[in-house]
């Protein structure tokens, strides 16, 4: 599939998976892969380069704070790796939010019930927002976090787009 990596069916190796991420994978019935990586490499680029698969095939799970009115709600974006998303413009306005921020580290592991540098949206508390950036949504296949430090998922962006909370939007920069 995608670099050098041995991809097999996600529910195959749940134990590469955080709880909610296999959960959600076995409900919902998604075509997933998961890859066992070496943890240390769980951070984009360094995984990237050590097992071949391109910024242009991988994207990132961004866990976002919108604050209107002393609420805070909490969404989830993502966007391609090589790109960054519009946080404080596209994703705020969408939002209806007066500030926007990045999730606490503490706060978005603590929520999502995943490890930092492995959150995705298979699995994501069902009220957050979902968005999807264009890029992701029209990918054939990429790769994503699984919940966990020590794998990746590989999805086709369709599914992440078909995700019942996701929209589909412009997000990048």
């Amino acid at each position: 599939m995608l670099g050098t990596l041995e991809w097999v069916p996600a529910l195959d190796r749940p134990d590469l998976l955080a709880d909610p991420v296999a959960r959600a994978v076995r409900e919902s019935g998604v075509e997933a892969w998961v890859a066992e990586i070496d943890p240390a490499l769980a951070d984009t680029a360094a995984f990237c380069e050590r097992y071949g698969v391109t910024m242009t095939e991988s994207a990132n799970c961004v866990v976002v704070a919108a604050k209107r009115g002393g609420e805070t709600r909490h969404a989830a974006c993502m966007v391609p790796a090589d790109r960054r998303a519009d946080i404080n413009g596209v994703v705020r306005r969408h939002l209806d939010a007066r500030k926007t921020s990045f999730a606490p580290m503490d706060s978005a592991v603590e929520m999502t019930g995943m490890e930092y540098g492995g959150i995705t949206p298979l699995g994501l508390p069902g009220e957050w927002p979902l968005l999807v950036d264009a890029a992701v949504a029209e990918h054939p296949c990429v790769v994503i976090g699984s919940g966990v430090r020590r794998s990746k998922l590989a999805v086709s962006g369709a599914v992440l787009a078909g995700l019942k909370q996701a929209e589909v939007l412009a997000l990048t920069v």
